[in-house]
């Protein structure tokens, strides 16, 4: 049973892990702790939970000033005593973040003891940074608090069985007090690091070799580029607003910092580069150096979603631990500080379990807990993971294998091309790459554009060729670069990106920085260890490499360098571990079950309706040879009851992850043909299949199928919340289906989503209608001119939207009049025009050809004696004039070279003011209607020699 006040809907490790960007990081996961067994634990009784504060006197400050601790200790309702925690706070925060947590294992039988770290909340003293000699000697002397509890259980006099929980500022505190005090019977440390020198200036620069382990990363001895953002976040934690006594005001830059901290940490940020005595620092505020002191059996939970302490954290510790013989088990979740856990409910039982474990055994009966429980079998797996949240679903998969060190198996994926390329880092290091913005997931800022990562001339992308397979990656992908620099040392970034139907995502929102030694115009090699994690990419999508020159989060060299790289033959190494599935995790609210069975009846009438229509239909068939194929338009024909034939044999096709834009002017059959794809109108002949189903009517596969056609519509009186839920709870799905919390964030409404929907504009209409359309994350998204209404910046917001949906590997369809929007926005087009379909293709094709050269001329130019000239010479197919008397242009079309065709115009004495082979998506549909307006015109009409710029001024004209 739950303790009273106790959120439902927050994990322990947001309760533990307070990071300040300004005030209190509360994403590191999220979600609802289940009841959990207390077998061997003093059972929760029906008395409620108690508490008491107290002030605790520890060591004093280097200046001689005394510390006392503020403290509260939650006491189980039963008599007797009990075993004991130590619940520490994360960075930033204080005892009042744990009041929940801890009256949740007060309720399952513990004594929990939380107090304020010095230098925060209401505790006295100064930050040390977890210092050997402050913070943990603080926790030690906490833990003789403990032991003189009369309601506390005793392994020996003075020594309490105790364990101690963390999660990052806590979880470091809570491996060093287990390596420092033995009296320390278990210890489970949450989002947290190894070394402190290695998280700020981290270096994934590794050895060559197998890893020992899936995310292992034997760092190079020096130093990375500094990781300035997150410090910057440290130091805006201690200006927060927190006072303390002692004269630990928090006035001034340092805060409540120790001043050598500080002083340390701003020389660092100014430079850029750590000294020696920061460096040992540091290391010396790590567990890293008293882990082979720790022998109580030691939970480790690390994120994924984590740019300030990555997996490869953990992962030491583990190998640490491990050698020295102490029990361990790793859990990999998928948040962590950049993002919020899906699996928080299972991860919280975990915990339970662990601790239930090794704080259980005699009550007071002289044994050490760690000595006698630990001698047996892990409670926990060994090493479990979070697998990629599968498609409409909203929690991952957990997989299980019974070791950690030495579970992965690697291969190799080949990379191309193996062509050096050019990477340069700009003066001053600006502008910078942009691949993630660390912290700020939970404000829907967590993650860039590819196009913000990929700089030109700051980057070098190598790709593979799509993969013929699915591939699982579990742990951190290897690569070997070959670099050759200008400078004598080089710093850049490497990420993994995966790329389908043409649009680049990066699944794991991380980067591996690198910094190597180089010998100017010398090539260098350098293994790298990219962001462990785990990923599956589906089969015909591609893996990208992308190195960068500079990325926004570090702070970088800020002098001007020109680097080649290239990869090494290899190609991309990428681990994987074989895992069996653990349970599964609910993904459904089972509260709805009882709402839907209340309307089984009523489905059940429409059933019958539907079936008794479906028998009255032609029947489609199924297409198994399209069961993977999101949707398919085949010989489509509709003419209304005038007579007018709106669509007339179209025949299209959308693959996943493509954006497909349905261009065409008023009355060329687009909506029309959407409202065929929705079931809402009937087609007179051809097929639509979705994923091979047909369509029609109340087809059920249609729940596959989102749409917003011809604007949204709502109850007004209700609010936007309100209407969100009304529509989805007609479909008879459960509301955990529903991804409320994703579409809301598409809607952007902020506080109007309470307010009803008379009182919104037109703009807000039109985003609660594409969030609505997104209810359920559907296979097919259709938007019909989905940006009318919206304003510049929310266009602009769409689009990156639009572009994560495709690559997750659904497919979206957007019908739009605004054709500089669809060639930002789209992968793919099909031009429609009098109800058929004039021309398909990629954006890319359609706007860039490699036989077509436009060549801008300057003011005056004769521009028809030149294309008169140019049609004389070998290899030119065509010659288009556009004949402006301020910016004259001509459209060649060669099979020669385009340095030939350059070259001709040239030899001609005209002034060339630009050459490019791109088009922009409006010149090229409008060329496409034109022209097909001249075929159904007649070829004899006359007027086929008028030239392209002729027919676009006259379809400009209409």
């Amino acid at each position: 049973m739950l303790a009273p006040g106790f959120h439902a809907r927050r994990g322990w490790s947001a309760r533990l892990a307070v990071v300040a960007v300004g005030a209190v990081l509360t994403a590191a996961l999220v979600g609802a702790a289940p009841p959990v067994a207390t077998t061997g634990v003093h059972a929760a009784s029906d008395a409620p939970v108690s508490q008491e504060s107290a002030s605790v006197p520890v060591g004093a400050e280097p200046d001689g000033g005394a510390v006392t601790l503020d403290t509260t200790t939650f006491r189980p309702g039963s008599a007797g005593r009990h075993p004991a925690i130590l619940l520490a706070h994360g960075f930033g925060g204080s005892k009042a973040d744990l009041v929940d947590q801890g009256k949740v294992l007060a309720g399952l039988g513990y004594v929990v003891l939380t107090w304020s770290a010095r230098g925060f909340g209401g505790s006295g003293g100064r930050i040390h940074l977890d210092d050997p000699e402050f913070e943990v000697a603080d926790a030690r002397r906490l833990i003789d608090v403990l032991g003189a509890r009369p309601d506390v259980a005793l392994d020996l006099p003075g020594d309490p069985r105790v364990g101690v929980v963390g999660a990052s500022y806590g979880g470091a505190l809570a491996l060093m007090a287990a390596a420092a005090d033995p009296r320390v019977d278990t210890v489970a440390a949450i989002i947290t690091w190894n070394d402190l020198a290695d998280a700020f200036f981290p270096q994934d620069a590794t050895a060559a070799g197998t890893p020992p382990s899936p995310a292992a990363v034997e760092r190079a001895a020096a130093p990375g580029p500094f990781k300035q953002l997150w410090a910057s976040r440290f130091f805006g934690a201690t200006n927060a607003g927190s006072t303390g006594s002692s004269g630990a005001s928090g006035a001034g830059v340092c805060g409540r910092f120790d001043p050598t901290v500080c002083r340390l940490f701003l020389a660092a940020a100014e430079t850029g580069q750590p000294s020696p005595e920061l460096l040992d620092l540091l290391r010396a505020h790590s567990p890293r150096p008293t882990l082979g002191r720790l022998r109580a059996p030691t939970y480790l939970v690390q994120g994924m979603a984590d740019s300030l302490f990555g997996l490869e954290h953990a992962d030491a510790t583990a190998r640490a631990l491990t050698s020295a013989g102490t029990p361990v088990a790793v859990r990999w979740i998928d948040g962590g500080h950049d993002g919020a856990s899906s699996t928080a409910a299972a991860d919280e039982e975990s915990l339970h379990t662990w601790l239930e474990r090794y704080l259980s055994p005699g009550e007071g009966n002289g044994t050490r807990g760690s000595a006698a429980a630990g001698a047996g079998a892990l409670p926990l797996s060994a090493f479990v993971y979070a697998a990629p949240v599968p498609r409409r679903q909203t929690v991952a998969p957990l997989l299980a294998a019974p070791a950690y060190v030495g579970s992965a198996t690697w291969s190799t994926i080949p990379l191309q091309p193996a062509t050096p390329r050019p990477l340069l880092n700009p003066p001053g290091g600006q502008p910078a790459s942009v691949t993630s913005i660390p912290g700020a997931a939970g404000l829907g800022a967590g993650f860039a554009a590819y196009q913000l990562a990929a700089l030109p001339g700051q980057s070098a992308a190598f790709d593979s060729a799509p993969l013929t397979t699915r591939t699982t990656i579990v742990g951190a992908p290897r690569v070997r670069l070959r670099v050759t620099s200008t400078a004598t040392s080089v710093t850049f970034y490497v990420s993994l990106w995966q790329v389908t139907g043409g649009v680049a995502t990066l699944p794991r929102r991380l980067v591996a920085p690198v910094t190597v030694a180089t010998t100017p115009s010398a090539a260098t090699t350098v293994d790298v260890a990219l962001p462990a994690g785990t990923w599956t990419v589906e089969s015909g999508s591609a893996v990208r490499l992308l190195v960068t020159s500079t990325d926004s989060a570090f702070s970088g060299p800020r002098a001007a360098r020109a680097d080649r790289v290239q990869v090494d033959d290899a190609g991309l190494s990428v681990p994987t571990v074989s895992g069996t599935t653990l349970s599964a995790v609910a993904d459904r609210d089972t509260e709805a079950i009882g709402v839907a069975a209340a309307i089984v009846a009523l489905l059940a009438l429409l059933a019958a309706a539907a079936w008794w229509q479906r028998r009255r239909r032609q029947h489609v068939p199924s297409r198994t040879d399209l069961a993977d194929v999101p949707l398919v338009i085949d010989r489509l024909v509709k003419t209304y009851a005038d007579g007018h034939r709106a669509v007339d044999d179209v025949s299209w096709r959308a693959d996943r992850g493509q954006v497909v834009g349905l261009l065409g002017p008023n009355g060329a059959g687009k909506t029309t043909t959407l409202r065929m794809v929705m079931g809402l109108i009937r087609p007179d002949s051809g097929t639509i299949h979705v994923l091979g189903v047909p369509i029609r009517a109340g087809a059920p596969v249609l729940a596959q199928v989102g749409a917003l056609i011809e604007g949204p519509g709502f109850l007004p009186h209700l609010t936007g919340r309100q209407n969100l839920r009304a529509y989805w709870a007609a479909t008879g799905r459960t509301a955990e289906d529903a991804a409320y919390e994703r579409v809301l964030e598409v809607a952007a409404l902020g506080d109007a989503i309470d307010r009803p929907v008379r009182s919104y504009s037109h703009g807000m209409r039109q985003r609660l209608g594409i969030a609505q359309a997104m209810l359920g994350l559907p296979d097919v998204l259709v938007l019909d001119e989905p940006t009318n209404g919206l304003d510049p910046p929310q266009i602009a917001a769409m689009r990156p939207i639009l572009h994560r949906y495709a690559a997750t590997g659904r497919t979206v369809v957007v019908s739009s009049h605004l054709l500089a929007e669809v060639e930002m926005t789209c992968s793919h087009v099909v031009v429609m025009h009098a109800g058929r379909v004039v021309t398909t293709g990629t954006v890319a094709e359609l706007v860039d050809s490699a036989d077509t050269t436009v060549v801008v001329l300057g003011p005056g130019t004769d521009a028809d004696a030149l294309a008169h000239r140019l049609r004389q010479v070998r290899g030119v197919a065509g010659v288009d004039v556009d004949p402006d008397p301020l910016e004259p242009r001509i459209v060649v079309t060669a099979t020669v070279s385009r340095a030939e065709v350059v070259r001709a115009v040239a030899a001609s004495g005209a002034d060339i003011v630009g050459v490019t082979s791109r088009r922009h998506l409006e010149e090229v549909f409008l060329g496409v209607i034109a022209a097909a307006q001249d075929s159904a015109a007649g070829a004899d009409s006359g007027d086929g020699a008028r030239s392209l710029s002729d027919r676009l001024r006259q379809v400009r004209s209409r």
